[in-house]
């Protein structure tokens, strides 16, 4: 394995997963974390759709360091499957909105509704949100009590990616 077949288990995983997990923290720095839907975009974006009233969007409002999480649940125990990333998330407007609506809800094989600039602007209680990783990391595959083909490691550890 090489740092270039992390890169493409990392993306494999993004885009055979459906959902990431969002921590955010509210302005006391209390954490809360929430499944969303989401897609991918290269070069390390991630988009999702959310209600402004929903507390994670509020504690994005205030402070906008967050970190996600997407896994495969689906892998037997001791065999886990993750990206992890950290970066801001921002409300899209403008060109950038636009940009994200090329990428979200990602393609027709995954199964969402389309969403339509009036569906995430306006009056409208949703907006279309995205991070940009500044550092992503991969779970280095490998089996249970086996180390990695990489490193050489039998445990669990991470690889920045990016």
């Amino acid at each position: 394995m090489t740092d270039a077949d992390l890169v493409a288990h990392a993306w494999a995983l993004l885009e055979t997963n459906r959902y990431l997990t969002l921590a955010t923290a509210d302005p006391d720095g209390r954490p809360w974390a929430s499944p969303v839907y989401f897609a991918p975009a290269e070069p390390w974006d991630f988009y999702w759709v959310s209600a402004t009233s929903a507390r994670h969007s509020r504690n994005l409002a205030q402070r906008p360091q967050t970190s996600l999480t997407v896994f495969d649940s689906t892998v037997e125990p001791y065999h886990g499957r993750a990206v992890y990333a950290a970066g801001e998330a921002h409300v899209l407007s403008g060109a950038d909105l636009d940009r994200g609506l090329g990428s979200y809800p990602g393609p027709s094989r995954r199964g969402a509704t389309p969403v339509t600039r009036e569906d995430v602007t306006g009056s409208s209680q949703y907006r279309l949100y995205r991070v940009t990783a500044t550092h992503v990391w991969v779970l280095c595959p490998r089996g249970p009590r086996q180390p990695c083909s990489l490193h050489g490691l039998a445990h669990d550890h991470r690889v920045r990616v990016a």
